[in-house]
């Protein structure tokens, strides 16, 4: 039930929010033990969160190689039909695509479902779940830069550089906020016994 601290890694040069600004949530209690179902709880969302980092790490690598050219489409298509995202008729495009639906579905049902729980049962929680919907807004328009970009990168004779700019900035900013969001929410997940 660690969450996963952010390492301050930044590919991009580009903000789009002021990390100092992030509202904190309520101290936890020192002395609340937790039993193995309720840290079980907790780490089920570092756990959702660890999947998304390493599904994101595969894609960055993919885009790296076959921008750089030392990856041809056809050994690019075997490595994608080897990702747990698997879809038929697999291109860089539909993986990037794939990947973007993912996140947005998991945006959602923490919108949907966990925060407005979160809200209820813990109201001091309700600025940093503020926060949180407020960045995967945020997100969802980095995630269309993505798709974007790839759709561009046929035609537009700098295509490359603006997909390695919006998957730098993917990272950034996806991998920051999963952070704050652990940060944040395992504990009170882990207490309130839910995801």
């Amino acid at each position: 039930m660690i969450p996963t601290p952010d390492d301050g890694t930044r590919f991009s040069d580009e903000r789009v929010w002021d990390e100092a600004t992030r509202p904190v949530g309520p101290p936890s209690d020192p002395a609340r033990g937790y039993s193995p179902h309720e840290r079980a709880v907790g780490q089920q969302l570092v756990d959702i969160h660890d999947h998304l980092r390493g599904e994101l790490d595969r894609l960055r690598g993919l885009v790296a190689e076959v921008l750089a050219g030392s990856m041809d489409p056809g050994t690019a298509r075997s490595h994608l039909n080897a990702m747990t995202m698997r879809q038929n008729n697999w291109t860089l495009g539909a993986y990037c695509a794939s990947y973007c639906r993912i996140v947005t579905m998991h945006h959602t049902i923490e919108d949907r479902q966990m925060f407005p729980s979160l809200r209820r049962f813990d109201p001091r929680l309700e600025p940093v779940i503020d926060r949180l919907q407020a960045e995967h807004l945020v997100i969802h328009d980095v995630l269309e830069r993505v798709d974007l970009t790839l759709v561009a990168l046929v035609t537009a004779p700098d295509g490359a550089r603006a997909l390695q700019a919006a998957m730098d900035l993917l990272s950034d900013t996806l991998r920051s906020h999963l952070s704050y969001e652990e940060r944040e929410l395992v504990e009170p997940l882990a207490r309130l016994g839910f995801v």
